[in-house]
């Protein structure tokens, strides 16, 4: 249970419950092998049944910290923030976003879209989910549509949602890592066929780095 202090905090945006930071590659997406630091947020109600981040969920097993410290954190290592989950949008990102850019460094999420935006973005990753959709405002300012790809009904929601963000978003199909070797050779015949569509792969795991 928080001190009221730190839940008003949370609440706010002020503190963050952090699971983890790291300077690593970013492995997927538009910014592929891109030098960047990674902070996950814990907190998460989508729900997807093959997410490989299932022990961000539940925010109370994460500390929640002084969003001055991460940012303290993050200048050390990047000019490049990744901020993602859980899902980030979940919680008040404007406090950290402005302490981020007042500090010239970029700020790029990766977020299913289902809450309201909030923070200031440099760029906006939108891989959205059949369980918990996006809001239209996260559809409208997506500078990339990243479609997961777990079977092949997956490619008909892909196209669903290419009618709904906005003309300048950059489109990308990612398999699923289970079903990769399902999935990845489909993957490529579709973008074959449909050549708007762009394939993402999660790169750092083929790398073995977070």
């Amino acid at each position: 249970m928080l001190h009221k202090e730190a839940q008003i905090a949370v609440e706010n945006g002020t503190m963050l419950p952090l699971m983890e930071e790291f300077y690593t590659i970013q492995g997927e997406g538009y910014h592929t092998g891109t030098a960047a630091y990674f902070i996950r947020i814990g907190g998460c109600d989508v729900g997807c049944h093959w997410c490989d981040v299932k022990e961000s969920w539940n925010a109370t097993l994460h500390p929640p910290t002084h969003i001055e410290t991460i940012v303290k954190n993050a200048k050390q290592y990047a000019d490049i923030v990744v901020i993602t989950g859980g899902e980030p949008l979940t919680w008040n990102m404007q406090p950290i976003t402005h302490l981020l850019q007042y500090q010239n460094i970029k700020t790029h999420i990766e977020t299913s879209g289902c809450y309201e935006v909030t923070g200031t973005w440099d760029w906006f990753c939108l891989s959205p989910k059949k369980n918990k959709l996006p809001v239209l405002s996260a559809y409208a300012i997506a500078n990339e549509l990243k479609v997961i790809i777990y079977n092949k009904h997956d490619f008909i929601f892909a196209e669903e949602q290419a009618l709904l963000v906005n003309q300048d978003a950059i489109l990308f199909l990612q398999p699923e890592w289970s079903k990769k070797d399902e999935m990845t050779p489909l993957i490529i015949d579709y973008v074959m066929k449909n050549p708007k569509w762009r394939i993402s792969l999660q790169t750092h795991k083929y790398l073995n780095i977070p």
